[in-house]
């Protein structure tokens, strides 16, 4: 029997320590913008808004709270020893860029945070839960262990959840979550299509794969995932990002397409083999026909498409078709506007475009669609997780008074080397985890 569901989305709440330290290579605007000063304030406040805007409208919207950082007992694993304060003057003066990478806010970025699979798609009809190894960058590979940890503190009841470690972290297994994940349905609480986007075959050298920057995703990665989940075959899509657009700076697949419901919104460039992928969806698609929006590079430039991370936008029902929520970026950007505004003219599922101003993500190559986790629940997981997490007003109150009191309005790498930094992001922490209801989850508080 088909049970009514609905996608929850769940954002990563900026942390203290948001900075620009330029640690993402292949990401375009992380490298540009290296060095800058950010606003760690400014940051996290823009991130509850957008969350407050879509709760608001009545989507189901979470939070995923910030990991501990700088992470002393990464430090310490390499060798670096003492007090806390002894060990982040140790790494200042010998290792800069270490304690840049172990001071990263990434975890913000909750597209990255895990691969999800519905009731409705898995063989012991739980939804399913695998965090992502990120082995492809240092500073992200250290985050699967808090996240996992989150995830199994939000939705623990064994019943409706389970929940898998993160795979191996080496290269012929990279997983970088939900941002080379799309599911495709008809209706939620159905079987849809899952599809799975990877940069290249690990186990064959021959395979085509990106020359200039690397592929974080495998094939073997997704379908160990698949896997895991216990999904069928008829539910399961593999496709091969472009290797050009990756070599271009699209590093996941979340900046080059969207999907939701029965919708595919993407760019020409996006898959290797574009005909073959859309075939073996609308294959798969059940109660529903596969509406597939594809923007071509004559409209929208490859370099236009990741300068304002049109594709890195959510996708969301409304009673009058989809929105699409953009980054502010997209009508700065003279093609991407002018194709907006054509989108709407065209009569298409897409109906609405809302922007939204997430300028301190964006400038480290992050997006609306990378700050949240997308997760569907019929009624029954709805209400057996941790609804402690889930947005209403008085959280947003809450939240908003809590990041006014403990955030900073500068940050600078030279900042993350003072100590008291460290402090304030543990208080600030250990205060979050009680808001949320969360128990204990960050090192230091076990």
């Amino acid at each position: 029997m088909v049970k009514h569901a609905v996608e929850a989305n769940f954002d990563g709440l900026v942390g203290p320590t948001h900075n620009y330290a330029g640690l993402s290579w292949g990401n375009v605007a992380s490298k540009t913008n290296v060095n800058a000063v950010s606003n760690p304030r400014e940051a996290a406040l823009q991130g509850l808004a957008k969350m407050k805007r879509l709760a608001d409208r009545g989507y189901v919207q979470g939070i995923l709270p910030p990991h501990e950082r700088p992470h002393i007992p990464s430090l310490k694993a390499l060798g670096f020893s003492g007090t806390d304060a002894q060990v982040l003057e140790q790494v200042a003066t010998t290792s800069p860029s270490i304690l840049a990478a172990v001071s990263s806010a990434s975890s913000m970025w909750t597209a990255n945070a895990a691969t999800v699979s519905p009731s409705a798609d898995t063989g012991d009809h739980r939804v399913h839960f695998t965090p992502a190894n990120l082995s492809a960058k240092f500073h992200r590979s250290i985050e699967h262990t808090v996240t996992g940890r989150t995830l199994k503190s939000i939705f623990a009841d064994e019943g409706y959840f389970a929940h898998h470690p993160a795979l191996p972290s080496v290269s012929h297994f990279g997983d970088e979550g939900a941002a080379n994940h799309t599911r495709l349905c008809g209706h939620y609480g159905e079987p849809g299509v899952e599809l799975f986007v990877y940069g290249q075959v690990a186990f064959n050298e021959q395979a085509p794969a990106p020359q200039k920057y690397p592929a974080r995703q495998t094939l073997e990665a997704s379908q160990a995932i698949a896997r895991l989940h216990g999904l069928k075959d008829s539910n399961l899509v593999f496709a091969q990002q472009n290797p050009a657009a990756i070599d271009a700076g699209v590093f996941h697949n979340d900046v080059i397409a969207v999907g939701n419901g029965n919708t595919l919104f993407y760019h020409s460039m996006a898959f290797l083999n574009e005909e073959q992928v859309l075939a073996d969806i609308r294959a798969r698609l059940t109660g529903a026909e596969l509406e597939a929006v594809r923007v071509s590079n004559a409209d929208v430039p490859l370099e236009d498409a990741v300068a304002s991370y049109l594709f890195n936008s959510q996708l969301l029902n409304t009673p009058d078709g989809m929105l699409l929520a953009v980054p502010g970026e997209c009508r700065e950007v003279a093609s991407v506007s002018k194709y907006l505004d054509k989108l709407l003219d065209a009569g298409g599922p897409i109906t609405a475009v809302e922007v939204f101003d997430v300028k301190q993500s964006m400038r480290n190559g992050g997006g609306p669609a990378c700050l949240r986790l997308r997760v569907v629940l019929n009624d029954d997981e709805l209400q057996a997780m941790h609804r402690g997490v889930l947005l209403t007003d008085a959280l947003y109150e809450r939240l908003t008074t809590w990041v006014e009191t403990h955030y900073r309005s500068e940050l600078t790498r030279g900042d993350l080397a003072d100590p008291m930094l460290l402090d304030e992001v543990r208080k600030a922490l250990d205060e979050l985890t009680g808001i949320l209801g969360l128990g204990s989850i960050y090192d230091f508080q076990m």
